[in-house]
């Protein structure tokens, strides 16, 4: 299969590229950090040897040339598209930018698609990443949420990543553009940045081990379904080989953890004790106060079950840290 992952040197797409070479798949990137070395300050997750593999084209999603030229570049079977502003709070911070990427990006490469499409030169599987706080609020009693549920976005990230959903499904039903949209719950791993929760609570718990630290601070005590990256890629995967087009579905492990049970189960594997403080200047305003996922759908639909849990996140990491 060739495959092209849009965003495909960041987190996720580099685990996704190495289970598609895995496979023996032929594997296609275009980010705008694409290159086969790897980037100081970008996620390190290939080995040399799976980069050299790897076929790069360095690709703006705001220049719909660089785009069109990454289609051709790949002709692929299946399109995974991760490429977008993925930090909420980069998005609150430049709007228009975040919907320029998250939500015409997706306009460009599906208008590129759609033209091959047309003169039966592709007419590949269309993965479209989207996140789970396009839901919005919801009361705990609603939890699990199924993907029924009213989407409420409630904040410039949200909103561009429902707006982008809205366009992938429109080009399914004008003309059956094979696009299949996710809603991906929070997921972590080896190689995720350091600014977001289990990375951060990881290397501040062992600040805290090696003296630097006397105390852990949090933010707001906020529940979260945390999966799994690799259980994330092996979804995709499903999803691009069984998954229905025009269908959304949820990648998620059904169970909510809170952000302080988080930070106890991080200092327990460390060996340390320390008090769990809460700082506002770290809470977010848009922040919502629970937010699970059911993945009833995806697992009836493919046959995917989440294999790891959080605790194998944290694991993950300290043994990381470790090597």
């Amino acid at each position: 299969m060739r495959a092209l992952i849009t965003g495909g040197a960041g987190f996720v797409g580099q685990w996704l590229a190495r289970a598609l070479l895995a496979r023996g798949d032929d594997v296609h990137i275009a980010s705008l950090h694409a290159s086969s070395v790897h980037q100081p300050g970008q996620p390190e997750v290939l080995s040399a040897a799976e980069r050299s593999a790897i076929h790069w084209t360095p690709t703006d999603f705001r220049n719909a040339a660089e785009v069109d030229a990454a289609v051709e570049a790949s002709r692929p079977d299946a399109v995974f598209h991760l490429a977008g502003v993925s930090f909420p709070p980069d998005a609150s911070r430049e709007p228009d930018l975040a919907f320029d990427i998250n939500t015409l990006g997706v306009v460009r490469l599906l208008g590129a698609i759609r033209l091959r499409r047309r003169a039966g030169a592709i007419d590949p599987a269309i993965i479209v990443a989207g996140s789970a706080v396009q839901y919005g609020r919801h009361d705990e009693s609603e939890m699990p949420l199924d993907e029924s549920a009213e989407t409420r976005p409630s904040s410039a990230y949200a909103a561009s990543k429902q707006a982008q959903e809205v366009a992938a499904l429109a080009a399914f039903r004008e003309d059956g553009t094979r696009t299949i949209c996710v809603r991906a719950f929070n997921h972590s791993g080896v190689g995720h940045a350091g600014h977001y929760l289990i990375p951060a609570l990881v290397a501040r718990a062992l600040r805290l081990r090696a003296g630097e630290e006397s105390a852990l601070a949090l933010g707001n005590d906020v529940v979260r379904d945390y999966v799994h990256v690799d259980d994330v890629v092996t979804a995709y995967l499903s999803l691009a080989d069984r998954g229905r087009a025009g269908e959304i579905y949820n990648v998620a492990s059904g169970v909510g953890v809170r952000a302080s049970q988080l930070a106890r189960d991080v200092l327990q594997r460390v060996g340390v004790t320390a008090e769990i403080t809460s700082e506002p200047t770290l809470a977010r305003s848009t922040d919502i106060p629970i937010l699970v996922g059911s993945f009833a759908r995806l697992a009836r639909e493919t046959g995917w079950r989440p294999a790891k849990t959080y605790a194998d996140i944290i694991d993950d990491l300290l043994n990381a840290q470790a090597d």
